[in-house]
């Protein structure tokens, strides 16, 4: 398996290229990661936030990490972006990515992503509104692509999240929108899918499982996010815990559908009040487990 990290674990935590370039190659044995928003904030002054993201690149590279690709975290998600109810938070949605692309291209990474975004609580029961929005989604990341062909990047994600108040949610869903964007955008949108999301069982019932994204949409799939959960919500446990995504389902996932380039990016998400030296044992004895596996 190709093993990554998301630095969501590192959140609050271990600030700076220097000190987290550490930790992730000498306390966890790991060279590829993929950045998250979390730790530089793209709606911070240019100046300041690029500076800052420089850093964190500079300090991985003359470790060998590879930053593979930048991606919206906890923050981020917090907002609708591409599928807000009024023009104005759509418009700020767009720009959100857009400073995102600026940062990931100063920090030179060919890639950056996001979740597309929330439709309100009652957008989400109007069919009509939810299309509206959704065709003025599509052109607004057309523009992105535009913008971000423009920086040097080569690709944007989109990852589909559990819940059927955003899109893309279902692996339908993620089809349409790869299907109505392919050809469209200036560089290639592909799709970050979340082991946790894809399991959720609530929603997709039988159709809870890995096997169902790959045949529904498996050409357009450009990495994974890996967490432990117990298919009851998206839990982002380490996998010390017991669940129903172990090292070994996921081994099996990887020989049995020959994957090859896309990562399995581990997205760990600690509570706050965790201490950090729980933490980053957590992590290192979850690694061993995941490379245990094969």
């Amino acid at each position: 398996m190709k093993l990554g990290l998301n630095l969501s674990f590192a959140i609050k935590r271990w600030l700076g290229g220097g000190q987290l370039a550490n930790v992730v190659k000498h306390e966890l044995g790991m060279d590829r990661v993929q950045f998250t928003w979390d730790l530089v904030d793209p709606w911070w002054p240019a100046a300041a936030r690029d500076a800052v993201a420089r850093e964190y690149a500079d300090a991985f590279r003359a470790a060998g990490i590879t930053i593979e690709s930048t991606f919206g975290g906890l923050a981020s998600y917090t907002y609708n972006h591409f599928l807000a109810p009024t023009e104005t938070l759509r418009d700020l949605g767009k720009e959100h990515f857009m400073r995102a692309i600026d940062m990931t291209a100063e920090m030179g990474v060919p890639a950056a992503g996001m979740p597309l975004g929330s439709y309100s609580a009652q957008d989400a029961l109007d069919p009509g509104r939810r299309e509206d929005i959704y065709q003025r989604a599509l052109q607004s990341l057309v523009d992105v692509s535009r913008h971000a062909k423009s920086r040097g990047l080569s690709t944007l994600l989109i990852e589909p999240v559990p819940l059927t108040t955003e899109f893309p949610s279902s692996a339908r869903d993620a089809l349409r929108l790869m299907t109505d964007l392919d050809g469209a955008t200036d560089i290639p949108v592909r799709l970050l899918v979340d082991w946790g999301h894809a399991l959720f069982k609530p929603i997709f019932g039988e159709d809870a499982n890995m096997e169902h994204w790959i045949k529904q949409c498996g050409n357009y799939i450009s990495a994974y996010h890996i967490q432990q959960t117990d298919g009851l919500l998206d839990r982002h446990w380490s996998f010390t815990q017991p669940g129903i995504v172990t090292p070994q389902r996921l081994s099996a996932f990887w020989r049995d559908q020959r994957l090859t380039h896309q990562t399995y990016l581990l997205e760990i998400i600690y509570p706050f009040e965790q201490t950090d030296e729980f933490v980053l044992r957590d992590m290192q004895e979850g690694i061993k487990l995941l490379q245990s596996a094969g």
